[in-house]
């Protein structure tokens, strides 16, 4: 449908409402918005129109007057704010700091008046109705006095049906243990889709979805925010349309914000200059209506569409034409492009003794961010990158192997990322030489300490290729306790690659069994991703079998889903994550033949004619 028409199609309909909802002039600008929030498909528009008018009505959220109590006293505790930052997508950054709201003082009808009346001011801008909103919920420092448990349903319920915003996603930082019973409750009232963009984060985790630059300080950004000056800015906004608040029948004109909250002076005109459709048909060819339910996109897909996908068959025919020698070149083509990032935090002076190897470094740009500790700057940094999955954003961390100064930190990474399954796909020694700490106990029993970190070893399962071991971390600062799953791959000679790739690929599946089945015993305490928190996978460098790891783990998983594969894509996107992933030649071409080989197994390949395929020669990590 052409967007001039949808917007038409908006105002005619909500005119012929019934008297469920407030007659009023319904502009151009009013119609976009909702028209946004619901890619433009108008009958799921007008819905949420009814609905937010609705809400609006029963819990009185018209006719606000920012200059009188109580009102002003709620705004100025600067509870709720709007971030001037946005995230990576555009999207508007909204805060509410659980510490500061006191239930007992206040009602939900003046809460929800000054959350409603700074995100109808947020709202004017045109980026923000196409870009959508994230939604900070900081339970930082808050006590079980200031929650409120009906209010923060009645939010939820106007933020996923009843506001004309697309959320993109809702963040709770800190939550304490006490929050987990009543938010397994709060996860019914939104809709399955929108579950999956629910987090609980941790203050470090945070950057993982709003960039440290849109951050405030206090949630590990560098943001300095005045509350002062975005509340004048609202009272600006609003003082200077009081003729577009006339337009409203039996709204009065004034500071008060109406429900017909149309765009700034700015914006409108834009619209209007644009009536042809032209401005919301560029929207419209980039964002096409969707039927989904809550209207999000599907913004995971991450190494999912790599540039040269191919069948499995062809993969075959291309690694039968090239041969081992066609491979190793294409490898070299792959090496020899320069990082894509800087290392600036690994190359700090006193960093450089927590990497491993000097000329394996950590980009800056993907590096997983711990808490810092006593106020030190660079208790921050670990050798540990993350590294998107298919359709899943940082589904891995690659690291190093732990050496003894840095095992602490490895173990407060595991609990800060929430981290339920870690590979290790080298031995502690290897050739007489040390390739990773013992950051773990052997024996079943056995138990160590780490920082703050106490590591008991509850059983061990000993296969011919792997061990399995069952750990219990607990953190010492709070006495909670949680179950991680330990898998060593112990049968990856000491030179060169397995001569076959069925104990890699046997592995690789149990390693996504036990982390689908970890996450699903998680149950509602788990809000984040499907698949779970980040897995983490190391060798003793975390670039070489690393990386083979994670290539043949998200090519099978792209094999399974949609038929096709592009190898190269895939460990160019890793190497952008994690430099030098995919250290050596052999481990490339280890990739294909593994690959083709876990097809075969499948039944998803009838046969593979290799004969003439060069033999392997080179050694790798």
């Amino acid at each position: 449908m052409d967007p001039t028409t949808a917007v038409k199609q908006f105002i005619d309909l909500v005119n012929e409402l019934g008297s469920n909802v407030n007659r009023k002039n319904v502009t151009t600008a009013t119609a976009v918005k909702f028209l946004f929030a619901r890619k433009f498909d108008v009958q799921r528009a007008v819905a949420l129109y009814e609905q937010h008018e609705l809400i609006r009505q029963r819990e009185c959220l018209y006719n606000l007057d920012p200059m009188s109590d109580p009102l002003r006293t709620e705004l100025e505790t600067g509870k709720f704010t709007i971030l001037p930052g946005r995230d990576v997508s555009g999207a508007a950054i909204a805060l509410f700091s659980a510490n500061l709201h006191s239930p007992l003082t206040v009602t939900h009808k003046t809460t929800l008046q000054g959350v409603v009346y700074q995100l109808d001011i947020a709202l004017q801008n045109v980026e923000t109705q196409s870009k959508g909103l994230i939604f900070i919920y900081d339970m930082s420092s808050s006590k079980y006095s200031n929650f409120d448990y009906d209010l923060s349903q009645k939010i939820l319920t106007l933020l996923k049906g009843g506001y004309p915003a697309r959320l993109k996603k809702v963040l709770i930082v800190s939550s304490p243990l006490w929050f987990k019973a009543p938010f397994k409750i709060l996860r019914l009232f939104v809709r399955e889709k929108l579950r999956e963009r629910v987090f609980t984060v941790s203050v470090p985790q945070l950057s993982l979805h709003v960039p440290r630059e849109s951050l405030p300080i206090h949630l590990g950004g560098s943001l300095k925010i005045n509350h002062s000056t975005w509340l004048a800015h609202c009272h600006k906004s609003m003082t200077n349309r009081e003729d577009e608040l006339l337009a409203n029948i039996g709204q009065p004109a004034g500071p008060q914000v109406s429900n017909d909250y149309v765009c700034e002076a700015t914006n409108q005109q834009q619209l209007n200059n644009h009536q042809d459709g032209n401005q919301l048909s560029e929207f419209y060819s980039e964002n096409p209506p969707s039927s989904a339910s809550s209207g999000f996109s599907d913004d995971d897909s991450l190494a999912g569409a790599e540039g040269d996908p191919k069948t499995i068959e062809q993969i075959v025919d291309m690694v039968r034409s090239r041969g081992r020698q066609g491979l190793v070149q294409e490898y070299a083509e792959i090496r020899a492009r320069a990082p894509e990032g800087t290392f600036t935090n690994a190359r700090i002076r006193v960093n450089l003794a927590k990497n491993r190897y000097t000329d394996v470094l950590c980009y800056d740009h993907s590096r997983v961010i711990l808490s810092q500790m006593d106020d030190e700057p660079t208790s921050d940094y670990i050798n540990a990158n993350f590294v998107d999955g298919y359709k899943q954003r940082n589904a891995y961390i690659s690291t190093q192997g732990p050496l003894p100064k840095t095992t602490p930190d490895f173990w407060r990474m595991v609990w800060e990322q929430h981290c339920l399954v870690i590979v290790m796909t080298t031995r502690v020694l290897e050739r007489g030489r040390t390739k990773c700490g013992q950051y773990w106990e052997t024996d079943e029993g056995g138990e160590w300490e780490h920082g703050s970190f106490r590591v008991r070893t509850i059983s061990v399962e000993s296969n011919e290729e792997y061990t399995v071991s069952t750990l219990e971390l607990t953190n010492s600062k709070t006495d909670e306790s949680r179950i991680v799953s330990h898998w060593q791959f112990t049968s990856w000679p000491d030179y060169g690659v397995p001569s076959s790739a069925m104990a890699m690929l046997n592995f690789l599946q149990r390693v996504r069994e036990q982390q689908a089945k970890m996450v699903k015993d998680m149950d509602d305490t788990w809000a984040g991703h499907g698949r779970g928190p980040p897995i983490i996978v190391h060798c003793s460098a975390g670039i070489g079998r690393t990386g083979t790891f994670i290539t043949l783990d998200i090519c099978i998983s792209r094999l399974e889903d949609v038929g096709t594969a592009d190898i190269r894509g895939t460990v160019e996107k890793i190497r952008s994550q994690r430099a030098y992933s995919i250290q050596m030649p052999d481990q490339y071409v280890f990739c294909h033949l593994a690959f083709i080989e876990y097809a075969l197994s499948r039944g998803m390949l009838q046969s593979a004619d290799l004969s003439g395929f060069d033999e392997r020669e080179e050694d790798s990590e």
